[in-house]
């Protein structure tokens, strides 16, 4: 269920909040004492996943974002592929030029746990972002969605066009099995889907995560499986990949996923994608650099808990406002301005305990 856009806040609000900025010629806002030219000597790090993937891009986006509306020094990094050790070298470095704050969205977070625990030991406030943070790693705010609820979106967007009574298998592609955020996803497909048709079965595979290899695998399992009900993946690139097949064989299928690939986007715009599940990345990228900019300039305490951003449904409905959004940094700025300040001017609407995550 897309998420409801807040207008018409107050001159009061945005006194107390964090204000984004708009598209590139307009005025940056103005923050409270210190002020933003001071946010030069404040020194953040977003270190994420990769910078070859669209959720990942769209998280460094808004953080970029962030820093731009705050006046703080980002250093905003990434491998080129995701690759865990590498992603530890460029923590490390961080470590050493980010002292005011750091925000780490990793596929990997074990390897993080000690890495983390130094951080927060030398006072380096720290904020998991997307993936949990690990047990025993002191990082109090985790910033990310509830997984499983966007699969039962997904699953509520598709099962319009499941027949009741069907039979049948729906085939599930999973780039990077066995990361928690994805398994949630999937769970709460199924699950749903499950209750509703009951007779229909899952078959899941390994789509990979690379562009090229997502699309030989998906090619493989539609030759394989090419009446199945529907074909779904809860990572960034399955819906390009199977757009593409359709375009290319001009077979069409039903097709749902999750993440905003532009390929994705044009194949909802095509009709070769029933419907994406839009986890907000930006908002993650955006809501933890604000936060450890508010608390290095400011001396704002970081909340602690479980901020989820929310999500949004993508469909025929409304891809062309979706489209127009994502067409640049600073559209993407001025469709949320409304949104982060209303989030950070309210973060008890957005916050839970940390245990209610496992549940």
């Amino acid at each position: 269920m897309p998420r409801s856009r807040l207008a018409g806040l107050g001159a009061a609000i945005l006194a107390t909040a964090l204000a984004a900025c708009g598209s590139s010629s307009s005025a940056r806002p103005v923050l409270s004492a210190p002020s933003v030219a001071s946010g030069l000597f404040v020194h953040i790090a977003f270190v994420y996943e990769t910078s070859s993937e669209n959720f990942a891009q769209e998280m460094s986006l808004g953080a970029a974002a962030a820093a731009k509306a705050t006046g703080v020094t980002l250093i905003n990094t990434a491998p080129p592929t995701a690759s865990g050790p590498q992603q530890v070298r460029l923590f490390h470095a961080a470590e050493q030029k980010s002292r005011d704050g750091i925000a780490l969205e990793t596929l990997f977070p074990d390897l993080f746990t000690g890495l983390l625990k130094q951080a927060e030991s030398e006072n380096i406030p720290t904020i998991a972002v997307d993936t949990p943070p690990p047990a025993g790693s002191g990082v109090t705010l985790f910033i990310g969605n509830d997984n499983y609820y966007l699969g039962v979106q997904l699953a509520d967007a598709l099962l319009p066009r499941i027949p009741a009574g069907a039979q049948g298998q729906i085939v599930i592609g999973t780039d990077t099995p066995g990361v928690p955020v994805l398994t949630a996803r999937n769970q709460g497909f199924e699950t749903t889907v499950k209750k509703a048709r009951p007779k229909v079965t899952f078959l899941n595979f390994d789509s990979t995560q690379e562009p090229s290899t997502n699309y030989s695998a998906w090619s493989s399992a539609v030759q394989s499986h090419p009446n199945a009900l529907a074909y779904v993946g809860p990572g960034s690139q399955d819906a390009a990949s199977l757009s593409e097949i359709e375009k290319k064989t001009g077979k069409h299928y039903l097709v749902g996923a999750d993440d905003l690939d532009p390929n994705s986007l044009a194949g909802v715009a095509a009709g070769r994608v029933q419907a994406l599940v839009s986890p907000e990345h930006w908002l993650k990228g955006y809501i933890a650099v604000a936060l450890l900019a508010e608390h290095a300039l400011k001396g704002t305490p970081l909340p602690a808990g479980w901020w989820n951003p929310g999500s949004l449904v993508v469909d025929k409905a409304n891809i062309a406002q979706v489209m127009a959004r994502q067409a640049s940094a600073a559209s993407r700025t001025a469709y949320f301005q409304q949104e982060v300040t209303f989030e950070l001017a309210h973060p008890g609407k957005y916050l839970k305990p940390m245990s209610a995550l496992g549940g």
